[in-house]
């Protein structure tokens, strides 16, 4: 049976250390939490802003846990060289907006933007995986994979904010035909944004599915039950 890796989002253990601007909440002990309880990465976003994530969690995270990081960044030169020096396993390029609250939706692929191209073949010489964060739109997995990207994460906020289960089946519908298109392309199929314990199962069960990355729910949920719990109960539902 096709095992669904777990990637856990830990930027909001970061956000509640930055309320206060503390040594705790520990990131680096919130990703060996994740580690022992099913997770099989650790996600952070690194932003431009720095709101909640700062260069020393990720260069930490690095060097004092052992397993694979997972980073989220914006398509520029500052976050290249960073990755460039940190080397995260794998890298996810998102849009960025400083008035957003979070992410708002995939990024705009137009098939002919050579800054984003260099930066996606000068992560992957490196060694870097590089997965791109596009909505379930046929244009934008093309162009991400003619643009040299290892993988596609499929933006699932549109399903994830669907109210009433013939628009959330539509909305899953497009992201099962988003998936078999990046399945056509031999990349791999990631999926988040989102998601939570009451409507993750059927995302991931849709063909090919590799790997899902979730954080807000996640860490949500541990505030009640504990990290450790939270993560474990997630990793069930998606097997």
């Amino acid at each position: 049976m096709r095992q669904v890796k777990l990637g856990v989002n830990i930027d909001h253990v970061a956000t509640l250390r930055e309320a206060r601007k503390e040594k705790n909440p520990d990131t680096v002990e919130a990703a060996r939490v994740v580690y022992t309880s099913g997770g099989d990465m650790v996600v952070m976003h690194l932003r431009q802003d720095r709101r909640h994530i700062q260069d020393s969690d990720l260069e930490r995270v690095r060097h004092e846990v052992k397993g694979l990081i997972h980073l989220e960044m914006a398509a520029v030169p500052e976050m290249e060289k960073i990755a460039l020096r940190v080397r995260p396993d794998s890298v996810c390029l998102v849009p960025e907006s400083s008035n957003e609250v979070t992410t708002q939706g995939g990024m705009k692929l137009t098939g002919n933007q050579p800054g984003l191209e260099k930066i996606i073949r000068s992560l992957s010489k490196a060694g870097i995986s590089v997965s791109v964060f596009t909505d379930p739109e046929p244009k934008a997995i093309r162009a991400a994979h003619n643009m040299g990207a290892d993988s596609i994460e499929l933006c699932t906020s549109k399903y994830s904010q669907a109210w009433g289960k013939k628009l959330q089946a539509e909305e899953l519908e497009q992201l099962q035909l988003a998936g078999h298109l990046v399945k056509e392309l031999e990349m791999e199929l990631h999926a988040g944004h989102g998601l939570d314990y009451y409507n993750v199962v059927p995302v991931a069960r849709i063909e090919g599915m590799d790997c899902l990355n979730i954080g807000y729910s996640i860490i949500s949920r541990g505030m009640f039950v504990g990290l450790k719990n939270a993560v474990s109960e997630m990793k069930r539902l998606i097997q």
